[in-house]
């Protein structure tokens, strides 16, 4: 028979079973101890313990030298005028002159108060225990089982989830229509990459299902550190909204069961906040709004609730990691001492918004909102943000400013905030406008050769290297242009066609015109990658993503022609068997493979494809802004009257 375990009731112990114990001994010869004998004896360790509790409780003529009444013991004082603290910690009393013998009265009324109810629990147990041992052993299993399911049906609660969130009215989805193109060459071509996601995410869906990516060659699921150990189906979550919006309807609804059933964030997981948010939260929300299915939002709110820890810090700057088990942070040990990353916690907006959209509950509002006061409050080396702060001290790190890696989506983020506003967040278009002026004084640059491109800033000096990551920056001129100070509307469109067209240079002037990890200007070499850790492609959207935007603001048809000979490019040298795969150098005719097929493959690159193979009345930027992992999200009009109360703000939150 297995020993009896002890479990809490009621302030008591009462024993019972452990789960999976028979209830009766498989060997009776060796155990005879009957369970009224064990009962017994615990309660006979009670009994004792509480007549030790009450013959051993401090008397007040041993202590008359601390005049410290019972309430001063049970309840600590904290900054009166009338008090201090000792070093011990404990809370002394000073001044109280003629008030001593009202507060011995009162110490020795607590005392004595204290005393009864431990009598009273005391012949509260042994009545207990009496009735117990009346019962015989067949009444005693019963009330152990009645004690055990309870604890049972407690944990069923518990594991429910989260109660029903709040009615919100949905936005008009009229605008997600087919999108037919009108040319029979574009639609053919549409045609082509929807056969491209078609073969990405079978392939996914036969060698990885479940897994969060997916290794093409080998036909097995992969993983990275940003998803910790976790199998978060990663690929199906990015991808859901592409498969809506390519009218892949079939291979939605597999992913929307398997998300159903297994996405489970209750896992011992550390987890990368912004990678997180920005392709599950993200990804979620946008399958909600696109189809209506209660799932993705209470999955997308169940995540976020665990993402809020994140945010502990001396600064409220989050972490860069979180255990969505235990809610522990850390930040990434490369980072500058210690530092969260510009492009990671300022990446948060638009997801937290819609989160207290769509809960009620103003704190994702407020965690972001902090981090933008915050900023606004410090000082900036020319005007320029670095991309390293320290969450403990508020102070920044390393002075390395970047429109690319480790920055990027930072910018992106305030004039999305703006758009998403239905461009009522006016603090937020100033700060992008601020930092776009101080990116164009000192960033920007033109080669030798008359390129256009935006170079890193370390340490007092420009380093003439663009990334491929600092290409989406040319959609976000032309996506920024409408609104821009001082009619400059015609500048910032025209400075996103330059950056659009040297970003193509630096996939035409490689072997397989697919463009390098990043490329400098410098000696004589211009959009030219020059170390070979710097060659790779990765299935990378940020070049695609800038020429759908240019297409749809100037529908000028080099940027349909450049859009089609990358998907050329990457389903003639991506493309395997097992699904598409990542190479590493864009210079070699004969390249290897990474064997990774990732997932903003599935979530962006062909998303922007199509995209920019349809007519411009699918997902309309009056209706929707694109998350930076092109996650389709509603505008919102934010009007300043009624509504949330989101700490100093009253603001109401309504769909445009």
């Amino acid at each position: 028979m297995t020993t009896p375990a002890l479990l809490p009731l009621s302030g008591r112990r009462i024993p019972t079973l452990s789960p999976g114990a028979s209830s009766f001994p498989h060997h009776r010869a060796t155990l005879r101890l009957s369970e009224k004998f064990i009962l017994l004896l615990i309660l006979s360790a009670f009994i004792t313990l509480c007549f030790g509790a009450f013959f051993f409780l401090p008397d007040n003529s041993k202590h008359k030298r601390f005049d410290l009444g019972l309430e001063d013991v049970l309840i600590p004082h904290i900054d009166s005028p009338k008090e201090g603290k000792h070093a011990s910690g404990q809370v002394v009393i000073h001044g109280q002159g003629g008030h001593d013998e009202h507060r011995h009265r009162e110490r020795e009324e607590g005392e004595e108060s204290l005393r009864d109810k431990i009598r009273a629990d005391h012949e509260r147990a042994l009545q207990e225990a009496k009735e117990k041992l009346r019962k015989s052993r067949e009444e005693l299993q019963a009330e152990i089982q009645t004690e055990k399911n309870k604890v049972m049906e407690d944990l069923k609660k518990k594991d429910a989830g989260p109660k029903p969130l709040p009615p919100v009215p949905m936005p008009k989805v009229v605008s997600v229509s087919d999108g037919e193109p009108p040319e029979p060459d574009a639609k053919e071509k549409r045609d082509k990459i929807r056969e491209m996601m078609k073969h990405a995410w079978d392939s996914y869906r036969q060698y990885g299902w479940g897994h969060n990516e997916l290794k093409p060659l080998a036909k097995k699921g992969h993983s990275t550190n940003i998803f910790g150990n976790s199998q978060l189906g990663a690929t199906i979550v990015d991808a859901l909204d592409t498969l809506y919006i390519m009218g892949l309807h079939e291979e939605f609804k597999d992913g929307q069961e398997w998300i159903d059933q297994n996405l489970d964030f209750g896992v011992n997981a550390e987890v990368s906040v912004f990678e997180v948010n920005i392709r599950f939260i993200g990804g979620l929300l946008a399958a909600y709004y696109l189809s209506g299915q209660e799932v993705f939002k209470l999955k997308a709110v169940q995540l976020a609730e665990k993402l809020l820890p994140a945010f502990n810090t001396p600064t409220g700057i989050p972490w860069a990691m979180v255990n969505l088990k235990s809610g522990v942070g850390r930040n990434w040990g490369w980072a500058s001492a210690g530092s969260s990353i510009l492009a990671e916690f300022g990446t948060l907006h638009m997801e937290f918004v819609h989160l207290t959209y769509l809960t009620g509950n103003p704190a994702y509002y407020q965690k972001v909102m902090h981090i933008r006061k915050l900023l606004a409050k410090m000082d900036r080396p020319n005007g320029l943000y670095p991309n390293y702060l320290n969450p403990r001290t508020g102070r920044w790190g390393q002075h390395h400013t970047s429109v690319g890696g480790l920055g990027d989506s930072f910018y992106e983020y305030l004039l999305k905030a703006w758009l998403m506003s239905d461009k009522t967040d006016t603090e937020a278009r100033k700060t992008y406008d601020d930092a776009i002026e101080a990116i164009e004084r000192h960033l920007i640059r033109k080669s030798n050769g008359g390129l256009t491109f935006i170079g890193e800033w370390k340490n007092g000096h420009l380093e003439r290297k663009m990334g491929h990551l600092a290409c989406f920056a040319g959609g976000m001129f032309a996506l920024g242009a409408d609104g821009s100070p001082d009619d400059k509307a015609g500048h910032y469109l025209q400075l996103g066609a330059e950056i659009a067209h040297t970003c193509h240079e630096s996939y035409d002037r490689t072997v397989l015109k697919l463009g390098p990890e990043a490329f400098k200007f410098d000696s004589g070499l211009e959009a030219v990658a020059v170390r070979q850790n710097e060659k790779y492609y990765i299935l990378r959207p940020e070049v695609i993503e800038t020429y759908w935007y240019m297409w749809r603001f100037t529908h000028d048809p080099k940027y349909r022609q450049w859009g089609w000979e990358a998907a050329q490019a990457i389903d003639k040298y991506c493309r395997v068997s097992g699904g598409f795969s990542g190479v590493k150098d864009v210079y070699s005719s004969n390249p290897t493979y990474d064997d990774v097929q990732q997932s903003f493959f599935l979530a962006e690159t062909l998303k922007y494809l199509y995209l920019l193979f349809s007519s411009d009345d699918l997902m309309p930027f009056e209706s929707w802004v694109f998350n930076t992992e092109a996650h389709p999200l509603p505008v919102l009009h934010l009007e300043c009257s009624m509504g949330f109360l989101l700490k100093d703000y009253a603001v109401g939150l309504t769909l445009y």
